[in-house]
């Protein structure tokens, strides 16, 4: 991929994670933090855990490779076979999955809110959300079979070096979930009661319609002719099959966390689901612009680096990776910490969003933000295995993580009796343990990669985030004392200039300690705006 397309998926990623944010925004002014909002959210963790799964990662990845080998090595012809197979496969495959899933909703349902019927949770159960709940996931379950079909488009297109529309397609699924669930809300319930969420899950297949649909004219462009294929008894589907096995292994583990963790939600208390879903998409942000980022770059040197066996351009590369994450995160952190209930205050608090929502949210936010740096570590540092060909050992800790994350909230919410935030918590020391394991066995299979470095380099940082620190507790003293009393306007303004001055004494002060990785960064951010 050249350093344009590079740069057109980095800003249609960033623009789809901005829309997600609004999105959130707008169930936040809404529905605020209530029970019915959990009862979406509990509801969409099942389709969406099947895309994670099976769709936009694992099929997407093993069709691509498989359909570019065969369109260099048997032409066009072959290769458009091959995506009508799998296009007919996926089709038929997905309905059924689809089918099957309306008609055992039920028993999902009773799975996912079994905690809160434990005699020790502090949730009861109400009849009402259950019956809500699965009326939601029956409505939303054709979105897999959309999503997955709108993955092997976006296959076809990135393997004939079209980018732009497939990674623009996400916004798509952003742009139709809100306009056409908050139109279909309005009429189902123009008094935004629970039934108008009915709406917003009717809005997620909307959404998954438009992401596949505006792919089709840069498909049909490209030469592409759907015609149905039921032979599947063919090299190249059980390759893109046995591809997609490990991947899916891979995925199920982040992804069963993820479910864990809102059953857990949903049996802590009414609210506690949203609550941590607002946090997690505030949090999402910096991992996406910055963890990410710097693991697109250094993942194509890294693979280079170890084609035959780990050379000396790899140790430098994933070092300088891992210290220009800590540079670019820690700051996140730092502000997510202290200014958590203005960030909240002013992105949420309109609406149903209320003064509660905006500090539940706030706690939860400052707990996923202790193991930011680590989570953004684990982006770069995870792609380095499947680099040396040492594609399991991450798939083995983050089954490892996935038991402790469990254990973790169950001695927090069933022992402890902590609330929502203990589970935003359990999320960053999972992260931190699973980052610890994985540098330490890196260290073993590649040697030493930077250790004292990157701690001098923390020392360093923690010295310039302690002078941002300030700059944040004088504007929470003295400014953000009570969000509320606030005018939207002066709450925004407020927030823009304390971060602006704090990510400048930041950056000044990282400079002035000589650190190298603030000029990378400028650099970075140059040849970005160049390009």
């Amino acid at each position: 991929m050249s350093a344009k397309a590079t740069w057109k998926v980095s800003a249609a990623v960033m623009a789809s994670r901005v829309l997600g944010l609004l999105r959130e925004m707008m169930f936040a002014g809404l529905f605020g933090g209530s029970r019915w909002m959990d009862c979406f959210y509990l509801a969409f963790k099942v389709p969406n855990l099947l895309r994670d799964l099976f769709a936009e990662g694992a099929l997407s990845q093993a069709f691509v490779t498989t359909f570019s080998k065969k369109l260099k090595a048997d032409g066009e012809e072959s290769a458009w076979a091959l995506a009508n197979k799998m296009m007919t496969l996926a089709a038929v495959f997905m309905s059924l999955v689809t089918l099957l899933g309306i008609l055992i909703a039920p028993w999902i349902v009773d799975f996912l809110t079994s905690l809160s019927r434990e005699g020790s949770s502090p949730r009861t159960y109400n009849p009402e959300e259950i019956a809500l709940t699965i009326t939601m996931v029956r409505v939303m379950y054709p979105f897999i079979l959309l999503v997955s079909l709108a993955a092997l488009v976006m296959g076809m297109l990135n393997a004939r070096n079209v980018f732009g529309m497939p990674a623009l397609s996400s916004c798509f699924f952003n742009l139709g979930s809100m306009i056409g669930g908050a139109a279909l809300g309005w009429w189902m319930d123009p008094a935004w009661g629970p039934q108008s969420l009915v709406g917003f899950a009717m809005g997620v297949v909307i959404g998954g319609l438009a992401q596949l649909m505006c792919q089709f004219p840069a498909l049909r462009r490209v030469g592409y002719r759907f015609v149905a294929d039921f032979q599947w008894r063919d090299s190249g589907v059980r390759q893109i099959l046995k591809l997609m096995g490990p991947a899916v292994i891979a995925a199920s583990v982040v992804q069963i966390n993820v479910v864990v963790n809102a059953m857990f939600a949903y049996g802590v208390g009414e609210g506690a689901v949203s609550w941590l879903s607002y946090a997690f998409r505030l949090m999402q942000l910096p991992i996406g612009v910055f963890g990410v980022a710097v693991a697109t770059v250094t993942l194509p040197v890294l693979s280079r680096a170890a084609v035959s066996g780990i050379g000396p351009d790899f140790k430098p590369t994933l070092a300088k990776g891992l210290r220009l994450v800590a540079f670019l995160v820690l700051p996140s952190t730092i502000g997510l910490a202290l200014l958590a209930e203005p960030i909240v205050s002013v992105l949420y608090e309109r609406g149903a969003f209320d003064a509660v929502d905006r500090a539940q949210t706030a706690v939860a936010l400052r707990a996923y933000g202790y193991g930011l740096v680590c989570y953004a570590w684990l982006k770069v540092l995870q792609p380095a295995f499947y680099a040396i060909e040492k594609r399991w050992l991450p798939m083995v800790v983050s089954i490892f993580a996935l038991g402790l994350n469990l254990c973790c909230n169950w001695f927090f919410v069933f022992v402890m009796r902590w609330g929502h935030e203990s589970l935003a918590l359990t999320t960053s020391i999972s992260a931190t343990f699973n980052f610890l394991i994985l540098f330490i066995a890196m260290r073993k299979f590649a040697g030493d990669i930077g250790t004292v470095d990157l701690l001098t380099l923390l020392m360093k940082l923690a010295l310039a985030g302690t002078a941002m620190a300030g700059v944040c507790v004088a504007a929470n003293r003295f400014f953000f004392m009570d969000p509320a009393h606030l005018s939207f306007g002066l709450r925004a303004v407020g927030l823009v200039v304390t971060v602006g001055v704090a990510a400048l004494i930041y950056f000044a002060a990282a400079r002035l300690l000589k650190v190298s990785e603030a000029k990378d960064a400028l650099e970075m951010v140059m040849r970005r705006m160049r390009g």
